[in-house]
């Protein structure tokens, strides 16, 4: 998509140059050469897509399979913590932890698993924000957004089940390990994934 950005830009000149020509001929008005340059840039934008398959709706596919599995295993987690399941799988959350959280029934006192939780997914939008060389004023607000939740989720990850905590903060790690791998010339190469104009020799 990255990559295709400047064809888009030169092609979009063209069509804007032929559209004003046509439209002086046959007199439209500039809402009607507006509404013809859009619906061919459009129909031009969709073409390339096709042609290099990368739409864009590609891109959020993962994100309709991975929420609604995030948010079942959270409530299944969820569940097995607090006894809606079973009292005998209950026991056994209440024994399983390690380290600092050894009852996975209960909301870590600690605070060290909500607060790496938050700093986790910080550094995975900080990562996100740090690839984009010309930001839209939607992706600001997005990138705040999601500071907010990251900072949010905090106090939410302190009130739930160890087991809960645990979870999020792995999806998040697993979450940040895929986001620094792919920032990788060596990995991208691999992969035959195309050099982009923000991709950098030294990412880390």
């Amino acid at each position: 998509l990255e990559n295709l950005q400047p064809e888009i830009k030169q092609l979009a000149e063209r069509l804007r140059y032929e559209v004003s020509v046509r439209g002086k001929q046959l007199g439209w008005s500039e809402k009607v050469a507006r509404f013809h340059f859009k619906k061919n840039l459009r129909r031009i934008i969709t073409e390339l897509y096709v042609r290099d398959n990368c739409h864009p709706f590609k891109a959020t596919l993962l994100m309709w399979v991975q929420i609604p599995m995030w948010v079942c295993v959270s409530l299944a987690l969820r569940n097995c913590s607090v006894g809606a399941v079973d009292s005998e799988v209950q026991e056994q959350f209440s024994a399983g932890g390690v380290l600092w959280f050894p009852d996975l029934t209960a909301p870590d006192s600690t605070w060290i698993l909500p607060v790496a939780l938050g700093l986790v997914n910080l550094l995975i939008v900080e990562i996100f924000s740090s690839q984009k060389l010309e930001v839209s004023r939607f992706q600001k607000l997005a990138t705040n957004f999601f500071r907010v939740v990251s900072v949010v989720m905090i106090p939410v990850a302190a009130t739930v089940p160890s087991s809960m905590a645990l979870y999020w903060l792995s999806s998040s790690f697993v979450g940040l390990s895929h986001n620094l791998l792919l920032r990788s010339p060596t990995f991208r190469r691999l992969w035959c994934i195309p050099r982009t104009k923000s991709e950098s020799d030294t990412p880390y």
